[in-house]
C-alpha cells in the first residue's frame, strides 16, 4: 500500500474494568503500552500513534520516543477514541485506512498486524481482523472467548456472519476465537461511529456486531494458534503475558 495509507492507533486507558492501570503494567522490565509501541513499529505499516485520556500514558509513551494524543475520558468505546485520535493525527484524511491495535495484545507478533490487513485487497471489505482456531475444549465453552462464525472465501480467509460469546457454530468443526485487531476503511470508521448501538451489540456485547447489522461486512484472517499468544484483561492474564514475553 502507499507510503502514508495506513495509520496505526492504539487505545490506551487507564480505567480498566477488570484490571485497573494495565496500560502501564511491567512486564519484562517495561510499561505494557511500550511493547505495544514496539510491536506496531516494528509491523512497519505506517505511522503509530496512542491515543489515551492518561497524561501518565502520554508521558510514559512520549519517553519511549512514541507519539501520543489525548483523548476525551468518557468515550463509550475503543473504536470511539481511535475515530477522535485519526482526526487529531490525521485531520488532512491522508491515511485511507486506519488499524486499531488494542493496548492489551503484547503477545501478538508483527506479522499478525499485517496480516489483518490482508482481506481490504478486496475492494467489498470495509472492516478486517483476525481470528485463530481454538485448540482447548475450555475455550470452546469461554464466553470471555469471542467466537466468529464464517464462511470460507479464500484459503485462511473468512467472511464475517457472526460474533458470539456463544459456543457456535454448533455440530463437528473447528471453532474461531476473535482477537480485537482491526483495520478499518476510513470511511467505514465514519459510518460505524456515527451508528447507534445495535440491539445485537446491547445483547451479546461485541461492538462490531453494530457493523454486520448496518450491512458493512467484515472479512478475518486466520492466524497460527502458536503465535497469539493472550490479550490482557485480568491479572492472570497478565502473568501468563509476563511468562510468554520473559521466554523470548
Amino acid at each position: 500500500m502507499p507510503e502514508g495509507d495506513v495509520l496505526v492507533l492504539i487505545p490506551a486507558r487507564m480505567a480498566s474494568n477488570r484490571l485497573p492501570g494495565k496500560a502501564l503494567a511491567d512486564i519484562a522490565g517495561k510499561p505494557m503500552i511500550v511493547h505495544m509501541l514496539a510491536l506496531a513499529k516494528s509491523a512497519a505499516v505506517g505511522p503509530v500513534a496512542v491515543a489515551t485520556d492518561s497524561r501518565e500514558v502520554v508521558s510514559v509513551v512520549e519517553a519511549a520516543g512514541g507519539q501520543a494524543v489525548m483523548t476525551r475520558a468518557d468515550l463509550a468505546s475503543g473504536s470511539d477514541r481511535i475515530h477522535e485520535a485519526m482526526r487529531i493525527v490525521d485531520p488532512a484524511g491522508r491515511a485511507n485506512i486506519v488499524i486499531n491495535l488494542q493496548g492489551d495484545m503484547p503477545t501478538l507478533a508483527p506479522a499478525d498486524v499485517r496480516a489483518v490487513l490482508a482481506p481490504l485487497a478486496d475492494a467489498a471489505v470495509d472492516i478486517a481482523t483476525i481470528a485463530t482456531e481454538i485448540r482447548d475444549e475450555a475455550g470452546r465453552t469461554n464466553p470471555h472467548m469471542v467466537k466468529v462464525v464464517g464462511s470460507a472465501v479464500a484459503p485462511r480467509r473468512l467472511r464475517a456472519l457472526y460474533f458470539t460469546r456463544a459456543t457456535a457454530p454448533w455440530g463437528e468443526g473447528p471453532l474461531f476465537h476473535h482477537f480485537g485487531l482491526y483495520a478499518y476503511r476510513r470511511a467505514a470508521l465514519e459510518r460505524f461511529i456515527a451508528l447507534p448501538p445495535s440491539p445485537l451489540e446491547q445483547r451479546e456485547r461485541l461492538e462490531q456486531l453494530r457493523a454486520l447489522e448496518a450491512g458493512l461486512r467484515i472479512s478475518v484472517s486466520l492466524i497460527d494458534p502458536a503465535r497469539l499468544g493472550v490479550q490482557v484483561d485480568t491479572a492472570a492474564d497478565l502473568e501468563r503475558a509476563r511468562s510468554l514475553m520473559q521466554a523470548r
